[in-house]
């Protein structure tokens, strides 16, 4: 369980940058985080499978272009070195949820949240949960999630306008690692969907998935 991430961060590499037969199924999975308390953890169905086929296209990676959904308290998420979170509403975790969630983030795993739009309460509770002794920090611009295979040396790209504040970037950092990335009022799965759902500008659907694809490289090189 402590090297959780170590496989996949073998197969992220011999996908993304050796030049090789691919195998007949795609190597990898992205998964999506379900959780209890009412909010819809199912949000924007479109954004994942869009997210892989982007990853694939410029990152040489090797995804499947659907997902996988896994529960919080689930042994499941181990199977999986990325896990996505968003919604609108309230999260809730159980004790042997957050113990879990726990483990997994220790042993090498990564966690995405993307506020969809009011879950940032919540989600933060939520998380000290699994982290009573952690703050969310917001990460600096030149923090190296936002300086992968695309730039932003403004940091998070502003998708939505929602509360029409600027796009942060928060971590939970375990003895200097990152293992939770909180992405707040941007809304980049919005932005990673299919385009006539939110009817967004092509020039910011390619900025959101392009972060979404520095987080995904982030997760599994760092």
């Amino acid at each position: 369980m402590k090297n959780i991430i170590g496989l996949f961060c073998i197969l992220f590499v011999s996908t993304a940058f050796v030049v090789s037969t691919p195998p007949a199924e795609p190597a990898l999975k992205m998964a999506l985080l379900k959780y209890s308390g009412g909010g819809d953890w199912y949000a924007n169905p479109t954004a994942l499978p869009n997210l892989a086929k982007f990853c694939n296209d410029n990152l040489n990676t090797d995804f499947a272009t659907d997902f996988e959904t896994v529960e919080v308290g689930s042994a499941d998420i181990f199977n999986y070195a990325f896990l996505h979170m968003t919604g609108h509403g309230n999260v809730v975790f159980s004790s042997s949820d957050a113990e879990n969630l726990r483990n997994y983030l220790l042993g090498g795993g990564f966690l995405h949240i993307d506020d969809n739009y009011g879950m940032d309460p919540y989600v933060r509770t939520a998380m000290k949960e699994v982290f009573p002794e952690l703050e969310f920090v917001e990460l600096p611009f030149e923090h190296e999630i936002y300086r992968q295979r695309f730039k932003f040396k403004n940091g998070l790209p502003k998708i939505h306008k929602h509360d029409d504040k600027p796009a942060q970037g928060f971590g939970l950092l375990w003895e200097g690692r990152l293992v939770c990335f909180y992405t707040y009022e941007t809304d980049l799965g919005d932005g990673w969907e299919d385009q006539p759902v939110h009817k967004d500008p092509e020039e910011l659907r390619q900025k959101s998935l392009q972060m979404g694809a520095n987080i995904v490289q982030y997760a599994f090189t760092q």
